[in-house]
């Protein structure tokens, strides 16, 4: 990537959640004017950018659109015999994350580029772990999570569909992935 590429107005929205995700370290907190200042011309652009979408809408009243089939927002489970593909390792994962350990807000951040990237790449097998969350009490506030955004818009063009992973990739605490195919892809 170039370092001088400008970013997308996408890429800057997604950049200021990560960096607000953030906190500074002890006794660094004065040498964020830099960032602050970055920050403050994203905010800035967004705003405007948000404006000029408020203005240009046309000021015709909503037509009712007919009801979306209910199953839109949800994804089907993978076939078996991918399923068992990728368990057995003849089919490969071609990447893998691990959320353990991050808060919700963080992990929606990082795991929505993290499918971006490999979506854009082409990947079509990857690995989410999330954890089981079992131990300190915790429910696994993840395992439970991370389906449901699926079904929101921002990951729903994303995926074809999920299932939880086999035992010695983390059984309940992880997902297989099959990312939709880019458009223009055939393979």
């Amino acid at each position: 990537m170039a370092r001088d590429r400008k970013l997308s107005t996408d890429e800057r929205i997604l950049w200021g959640r990560v960096v607000r995700s953030t906190r500074p370290m002890a006794g660094k907190t004065g040498e964020l004017t830099e960032l602050d200042a970055f920050l403050a011309a994203a905010e800035a652009e967004i705003e405007a950018t948000e404006k000029q979408r408020m203005e240009t809408a046309p000021v015709t009243p909503p037509v009712q659109q007919p009801a979306a089939k209910p199953s839109s927002g949800q994804h089907h489970p993978l076939e078996r015999p991918v399923k068992r593909k990728i368990a057995k390792g003849r089919l490969a994962l071609e990447a893998r994350i691990d959320l353990h350990g991050l808060v919700q807000s963080e992990a929606h951040v990082i795991l929505l580029d993290f499918l971006i990237r490999a979506h854009e790449r082409g990947m079509r097998h990857v690995l989410v772990i999330t954890g089981k969350g079992s131990s300190l009490g915790s429910e696994g506030a993840l395992k439970r999570a991370v389906p449901l955004w699926f079904s929101k818009p921002e990951f729903r063009y994303l995926i074809s569909s999920y299932e939880s992973a086999a035992q010695h990739h983390g059984g309940e605490g992880a997902l297989y992935i099959r990312l939709a195919r880019r458009a223009g892809d055939r393979s």
